[in-house]
């Protein structure tokens, strides 16, 4: 993230482009939300604020109106989302988009509007001359998914935002129950410092476990921390409340099977001497969902890991095929992880 940018936003000293790239959506819409609160009243935005997807309007629109003199105030504020021209990727959209046009504002901007273009991609095509100028000139804020560090980071930024503190291990706990959704996060921050008040100004393991709400994907990853210490009583029971919730077996059983093959799949790759910076990056997914399924993995053999993948994906097709009872396949899936009584 563009910190110094962001200080300059807020100070109202505006850049006349701004590029915001970046796959971490809740990130871009904060900044542009941000450009958009102090560049503008309130009272303006029916008058200077305008938004042009180019999967459904034409840049050459946006242009036009990014080159208009804003009206009863000082400054126009012109969004343009979804700019898949600047991507190498192919689009079905069938708008055309006078890219040389957009290339002749770029190098010669209005004095009066604030442009934004946000751009939702990890990467823009380096190759085209209008992506070259955009990024020399352009104030650019990159919002790219936040690694572990930063995240807590971020959670403890969030926090001060709404007057509270929050604690270390309450980070931690909080990212167990609530997983890595930005949006999520906040809301779940927000609702804590709201309920602690302005007397406590701490937010605790004890609070985020009273008013944190367990996501679905959450309560898997305790059932599976109980399968991982093969305590199948406590795994069952887990299990049965989610049935009493109205949870599907199957969903179940495709959300338990996705997090085992992780296991499986980060186990391989720590033993090739991978970081989990670079598994995650090979397999896509959240560096703190690496780092957990990490610690869970070392619970089990490949072998085992391979053995308990080919079980769930046998469960799989008898569930599908309508040979066993859904409930009964994921009790016995289970019950075969019990440790052996002597």
């Amino acid at each position: 993230m563009g910190f110094e940018a962001l200080k300059k936003i807020k100070a109202k000293h505006f850049a006349p482009i701004y590029l915001l790239l970046g796959t971490e959506g809740f990130l871009l819409k904060e900044v542009r939300d941000s450009i958009i609160e102090h560049a503008l009243e309130v009272e303006e935005h029916d008058f200077n604020l305008s938004f042009y997807d180019m999967e459904e309007q034409s840049v050459d629109i946006a242009i036009e109106d990014a080159e208009t003199l804003p009206f009863m105030g000082d400054r126009r504020v012109v969004v343009i989302t979804n700019p898949f021209f600047l991507t190498g990727e192919k689009n079905k959209s069938k708008i055309e988009h006078n890219t040389e046009r957009f290339l002749s504002y770029i190098q010669q901007a209005a004095p009066y509007t604030v442009l934004v273009v946000q751009a939702p991609y990890e990467k823009l095509d380096e190759r085209k001359k209008l992506v070259k100028q955009l990024k020399s000139i352009a104030e650019v804020i990159e919002a790219q998914p936040l690694g572990e560090r930063d995240l807590k980071l971020w959670m403890k930024d969030r926090a001060e935002q709404s007057g509270a503190n929050l604690k270390d291990d309450a980070a931690e706990e909080l990212l167990k129950i609530a997983g890595v959704n930005l949006s999520v996060l906040a809301q779940e921050i927000n609702k804590m410092a709201m309920y602690i008040g302005a007397k406590e100004q701490a937010i605790t393991v004890e609070t985020v476990k009273l008013l944190a709400a367990k996501s679905i994907e959450h309560t898997i990853f305790e059932l599976i921390e109980k399968m991982v210490h093969r305590k199948i009583d406590e795994a069952l029971r887990i299990f049965y409340e989610l049935i009493q919730n109205n949870e599907e077996p199957i969903k179940l059983h495709a959300l338990i099977a996705n997090q085992f093959r992780l296991l499986y799949q980060v186990k391989d790759l720590s033993e090739q001497g991978y970081s989990q910076q670079k598994m995650a990056g090979i397999l896509r997914v959240h560096p703190y969902r690496v780092k957990l399924a990490a610690q869970q993995s070392r619970y089990f053999s490949r072998e085992e890991l391979m053995r308990l993948m080919k079980d769930l994906a046998e469960a799989d097709y008898e569930m599908k095929s309508g040979k066993v009872d859904k409930q009964l396949a994921i009790e016995m899936l289970l019950l075969r992880l019990a440790p052996e009584k002597a």
